[in-house]
């Protein structure tokens, strides 16, 4: 087998990965890389290293979840002639739309949202072409998966975004894989997730009225089962939280009763209301869409604290918040310590890894824990396994 590093392999944003029999072309996600700047050069740090070509020829694309650096490539692909089978959960395909309209140029929406999918069920095996396709829960978002391909006698197991030790999201454990393609998103970070998640507690019963920017999916439901004071939620965050509580298979067992109280005790707020006697969450986490764009300066203008909890890209506006000391950040993990990376490396066996979505000197600085691991691997490289 081949892979074919299209985005996120010595960067942060647009992962996407091919990998490849002689006679099958797979890709698994396409996302876009928030970090890019707006200049003349945009486009092609934007969206992934894929050529028509590749698109052209490509027997399947699998999106493994609903956020932007994964999934807001795919009208760009469409566009540029892919034309094979598009699969994704059930639950992905439901949260596509919000994830689109805030990352997505128009006409790419509409083209993703009139493409046929088929739709991949957590635990159970298909084929594309001669490689044939395993999935499981991957702790990070509802809908979300890691995939493990095999063909031609090897087994490569791209994790695409994972949470091993998730407090709400349930976790598969992988197979073992010859190679691995790790989330390396928090580089050699390896304070433990307990100990960010009670900082982030300390820092919101400091400031009960403050603005929580958080993704639509994901971190947003984390937050709700963090903070016990009752929140107040921006416009479209509801709806967005009941139906990830909705489907209890997607969640550690027990929790899905506490998740609803806890929303039942929320207010909703919409924009033009003075700002709420509690914690407000909003989305996206950067600023770069949804109710945020507008909220953030606002806040500033007001002296609202804020608080930003995930990745923040140097080109967006939550960027500068922080940069201009006007917001502050404290991590709350929804990636993999270098910790919890060695585990998955070491538990799959695999004599290679490679690690997606960190900067080079993040790689560098997680090779003295993951002795497989390759941190020369760069977007546009093709690795012949």
């Amino acid at each position: 087998m081949k892979l074919r590093l299209y985005g996120g392999f010595g960067e942060k944003g647009r992962t996407s990965l091919g990998i490849e029999s002689a006679s099958t072309r797979l890709i698994i996600d396409a996302g876009i890389n928030t970090n890019a700047p707006r200049d003349a050069e945009w486009e092609r740090a934007y969206y992934p290293a894929i050529s028509p070509a590749d698109l052209a020829t490509a027997d399947a694309l699998i999106i493994t979840h609903a956020h932007e650096d994964h999934l807001g490539g795919l009208g760009w692909c469409l566009r540029h002639g892919f034309r094979g089978r598009l699969l994704m959960t059930a639950e992905t395909r439901a949260d596509m739309p919000g994830c689109l309209r805030d990352y997505a140029e128009p006409g790419d929406v509409a083209r993703a949202l009139a493409a046929p999918i088929s739709l991949i069920t957590p635990g159970e095996a298909f084929a594309v072409g001669d490689l044939t396709i395993s999935t499981g829960r991957n702790g990070h978002v509802v809908g979300g998966l890691w995939c493990l391909v095999e063909g031609e006698g090897q087994r490569a197991l791209y994790c695409g975004d994972v949470v091993p030790k998730s407090s709400v999201f349930a976790y598969d454990v992988p197979p073992p894989a010859d190679v691995v393609l790790l989330d390396a998103s928090y580089g050699d970070d390896d304070v433990p997730s307990a100990a960010r998640a009670a900082a982030v507690v300390d820092w919101v019963a400091a400031h009960p009225r403050c603005l929580l920017p958080v993704p639509l999916a994901g971190r947003s439901l984390e937050m709700l089962a963090l903070l016990e004071q009752p929140l107040a939620l921006a416009t479209g965050l509801r709806d967005s939280l009941e139906a990830q509580i909705a489907d209890p298979r997607w969640l550690w067992p027990g929790l899905q009763a506490g998740l609803v109280a806890r929303l039942e005790q929320a207010i909703d707020w919409t924009d033009g209301e003075d700002w709420p006697d509690r914690p407000l969450m909003t989305h996206d986490a950067m600023g770069m869409g949804g109710p945020a764009a507008e909220q953030l300066p606002r806040a500033v203008r007001d002296g609202l604290p804020i608080l930003l909890t995930g990745h923040v890209p140097t080109a967006s506006p939550a960027y500068a918040l922080r940069e201009a000391g006007v917001a502050d950040w404290l991590r709350l993990p929804t990636h993999p310590t270098v910790s919890e990376n060695a585990g998955i490396a070491a538990v799959s066996g695999a004599r290679r890894t490679f690690g997606h979505s960190c900067d080079r000197a993040g790689l560098a600085a997680m090779a003295g824990r993951l002795p497989t691991l390759d941190v020369h691997a760069r977007t546009g490289d093709v690795i012949i396994l």
